[in-house]
């Protein structure tokens, strides 16, 4: 099955969930509106969102964010498979390097080929969104992934 189908984007209705979901995981939602979740991803289990993830495009360079899954469904892959679909998004935006700041998963991320970047050496654009500004600690890692 293609990730746009297995993997949808949100409705308007799903707007309450995710951010029940990613509150839930300890990760920001104060920036989100329901115009951002154009490029998010969720994975269902009947009518419960039980993972998400998103992606905000920034010309050629993309921020990889929100990525949750719910506590019952960890270990199943299911953040593996949404970034995967995330990430073949991103290139048919013409997006050519993924950023994302993380506190606690830069092993699941180095693991699927994401290394760690100066916060300094991240793009003027990364650096003006809200996560770069204020959302995400300055103790967050950085990291970034080149897509083929």
């Amino acid at each position: 099955m293609n990730a746009p189908r297995e993997y949808p984007r949100p409705t308007v209705g799903d707007f309450a969930p995710i951010t029940a979901l990613l509150g839930a995981s300890g990760l920001p939602t104060a920036d989100l509106s329901l115009p951002a979740l154009a490029h998010f991803r969720v994975s269902r289990d009947g009518e419960r969102i039980v993972a998400v993830a998103g992606l905000q495009p920034l010309g050629s360079a993309g921020l990889l964010r929100s990525v949750a899954v719910a506590p019952d469904r960890r270990g199943t892959g299911l953040a593996t498979r949404l970034v995967a679909a995330l990430e073949a998004e991103a290139t048919r935006l013409g997006i050519h390097t993924l950023y994302l700041l993380t506190n606690t998963a830069e092993r699941f991320f180095a693991a699927r080929g994401y290394t760690v970047l100066p916060r300094a050496a991240a793009p003027a654009a990364l650096k003006e969104t809200a996560e770069f500004r204020q959302l995400c600690p300055d103790s967050a890692v950085c990291m970034q992934k080149v897509l083929a």
